[in-house]
């Protein structure tokens, strides 16, 4: 008789172990998925950054080139990047944003570019589609810092090597950036 007991409860005990190990693997890909989403978007941002870059580059050379200099610094993001990664790319984009945009208050025919316009508004849907993604990886890795920071699912946790995840932060200079309506 104990020995059915002792067997029921390890057996209750592998079932929870393998319960909890299931949870941990499905919150971290949510994670995971969540940090793609957002090289998706930024990657998109790029693209139009890209574009707008070419339309500055018969205003100003020299605008035109440094732009190009902070576009070759992009790194995709993805599924194995960290959350420094997605928010150095979120700098990047934001500097190259700024240069565009103090471009255009220089050059009042390139502002009233309907070209110019249609791409800014495209960066600026993106940059919105970028701010939801970053949201979504946030709720996500709270979801998955909560198992493996609560007890016991902490202990399974540990004994599989899951650690609490960073979130992503807001960069501190967003507030300063100048507007990007038209």
């Amino acid at each position: 008789m104990t020995t059915i007991i002792i067997i029921a409860v390890v057996a209750l005990i592998v079932l929870w172990f393998v319960g909890v190990q299931r949870r941990l693997v499905s919150k971290e890909e949510l994670c995971k998925n969540s940090l793609s989403q957002i090289g998706v978007q930024q990657a998109s941002r790029w693209d139009a950054l890209t574009a707008l870059a070419e339309l500055t580059k018969s205003y100003s050379e020299y605008e035109f080139n440094t732009l190009q200099q902070v576009i070759a610094q992009r790194k995709a993001i993805t599924a194995s990047s960290t959350s420094a990664d997605a928010n150095a790319q979120e700098s990047l984009l934001n500097n190259a944003v700024s240069r565009i945009v103090a471009v255009a208050e220089q050059y009042p025919q390139l502002k009233a570019s309907e070209t110019y316009t249609k791409t800014m508004d495209s960066v600026n849907q993106y940059e919105n589609q970028v701010r939801m993604s970053r949201m979504v990886y946030n709720d996500s890795v709270t979801s998955f810092n909560r198992i493996v920071r609560q007890f016991p699912s902490n202990v399974v946790a540990g004994i599989l090597g899951y650690a609490v995840k960073e979130y992503l932060v807001e960069n501190q200079g967003k507030d300063r950036m100048p507007s990007m309506k038209i």
